[in-house]
């Protein structure tokens, strides 16, 4: 049976994909020459798992035997709430608000490739969702749908930055788009200007190792470094001051996923919970939630830091 790439995103809409984009499977020159480039000036920081898989990262075509296809999607998760300004708390970053996006985007990524291999049974699929060594927002640019802004987060023009990137790698040759948008940051440095670490080193460069998501989210130290001492503001898990501050966001628009709601209706946690924070109670209260991933240590070493600040 012809599986056609405007069935494909005919589909991919239905399941609640916002965009999509179908492009050539094949070795990334220029952003792979990025990446080389990113990880020799240990930008990365302790994430080792960015080297383990870089030649993977640079081409699809390892990932599945016989790849012809990427189809890259993107789904909004914006939901209009603020975080609370109360200083005993610390605040969480949009994107983990609600349940965990691997599983939300796995879901519906694997509900469009068993679509596909139902259409056309001879067909193989491979599903990305971040954690799979896939450069999301070079296939995202790729696919048309947004471009890489100043501050590296993958923007469009119809949804800002607050989206989740995935992609379908297939064994099939479908027609490709060939629209790119191009890149609308212009003279804006927004992002550059408001990060208080300096973690975008340059426009489009960011620094692992300055970055505030990075040192609550990935760096496992006991301790946080000395610099960033008092420039955490009330950040207890991640950061969103760059897509915060973007013109861009302006046009965010409220998800239809209600699974991106915030859990308890919470966007920031009592730092005195987290600190008393048992085994059992971190383990119970952040099960499916991309939370988990810094760990019950990570969490409370984090909300010291916060009250440690407010003290002074």
């Amino acid at each position: 049976m012809i599986l056609s790439a405007e069935r494909i995103k005919a589909r991919a809409l239905e399941i609640g994909f916002q965009k999509v984009g179908i492009v050539r499977a094949e070795p990334l020159k220029e952003g792979g020459g990025r990446l080389f480039e990113w990880l020799r000036n240990g930008y990365h920081g302790e994430m080792a798992w960015m080297e383990r898989w870089a030649d993977k990262r640079t081409d699809p075509t390892l990932l599945l035997e016989n790849a012809k296809s990427v189809i890259a999607v993107a789904m909004n998760y914006f939901t209009p709430h603020q975080h609370s300004s109360d200083e005993s708390k610390g605040k969480i970053s949009r994107y983990a608000w609600g349940d965990d996006y691997h599983d939300v985007l796995k879901e519906k990524l694997f509900e469009l490739s068993n679509w596909i291999e139902q259409e056309v049974p001879d067909a193989h699929t491979k599903v990305c969702v971040d954690t799979a060594p896939m450069m999301d927002k070079v296939w995202a640019v790729r696919a048309g749908i947004g471009w890489i802004g100043k501050s590296s987060n993958l923007i469009t023009t119809g949804y800002g930055s607050w989206i989740f990137l995935g992609e379908i790698i297939i064994d099939r040759a479908l027609e490709y788009d060939a629209e790119i948008v191009t890149d609308h940051c212009g003279t804006c440095t927004a992002c550059i200007d408001a990060c208080p670490t300096g973690a975008i080193t340059e426009p489009y460069v960011v620094d692992s190792r300055r970055c505030i998501s990075y040192a609550t989210i990935e760096l496992r130290d006991e301790k946080l470094p000395s610099a960033f001492d008092g420039k955490m503001g009330s950040w207890i898990y991640g950061c969103d001051i760059c897509q915060d501050v973007c013109p861009w966001n302006r046009f965010e628009k409220p998800t239809e996923e209600g699974r991106f709601e915030p859990r308890y209706d919470e966007t920031s946690l009592a730092l005195d919970k987290v600190v008393d924070l048992t085994t059992e109670e971190y383990a119970a209260r952040f099960r499916k939630s991309a939370i988990k991933r810094t760990k019950l240590s990570g969490l409370t070493r984090n909300a010291k830091q916060l009250k440690k600040s407010a003290s002074k």
